[in-house]
């Protein structure tokens, strides 16, 4: 019961470390990255679906992506969604390729997506710890219950409090990473 209630709150920790590292992927930085346009959909044929499903997005450079649609009527619809997104990308069709330059960031906008990054951090933190405080509480029911004694109830504190600070460690080391990452120039 108790390795239970302690993999199970493993288990949603890791989750959670995975969340996160999945928004601040969607941050942009000042290198190009496929996961800038991950969120971004289109119509096709009727339902919507990520781009990735209907074009080979790359990273030509530092400083540039290409999208390579694999059905040619689908450019227009990608670059209408790539301009109608709040990017503030200015995607070029040449041919069958689109070319989507990253403009430089200013300084304004690295300090703002600065506290993006650390707003997502603790929002992960907060999931964390709300983790450990249901794995908590359900320990301390069995408690009441006389399921377990109260060494078994510290000792699962004891090590549920560590599982709790080693997650905590790699969402700031991600935010820690990705704020650097912002923050070049």
């Amino acid at each position: 019961m108790i390795e239970e209630i302690k993999q199970d709150a493993e288990e949603r920790m890791r989750k959670t470390v995975a969340s996160t590292r999945d928004s601040m992927a969607r941050i942009r930085t000042g290198r190009a990255s496929t996961a800038l346009l991950d969120h971004l959909s289109v119509d096709y044929y009727g339902t919507d679906v990520p781009i990735s499903q209907v074009a080979t997005v790359a990273v030509a450079d530092a400083r540039t992506l290409t999208v390579q649609p694999w059905e040619k009527h689908m450019l227009s619809v990608i670059e209408k969604a790539i301009l109608e997104s709040d990017l503030g990308l200015n995607p070029a069709t040449a041919g069958e390729v689109m070319r989507i330059p990253l403009p430089a960031m200013t300084e304004e906008r690295r300090v703002e997506l600065g506290r993006v990054v650390r707003q997502e951090g603790e929002n992960g933190k907060i999931a964390i710890r709300n983790i450990r405080r249901d794995a908590i509480h359900t320990v301390r029911e069995l408690l009441k219950e006389k399921e377990i004694s109260q060494d078994e109830e510290k000792a699962v504190e004891s090590s549920l409090q560590t599982l709790t600070d080693q997650y905590v460690g790699q969402i700031t080391e991600v935010v820690e990473d990705k704020q650097k990452e912002v923050m070049e120039v």
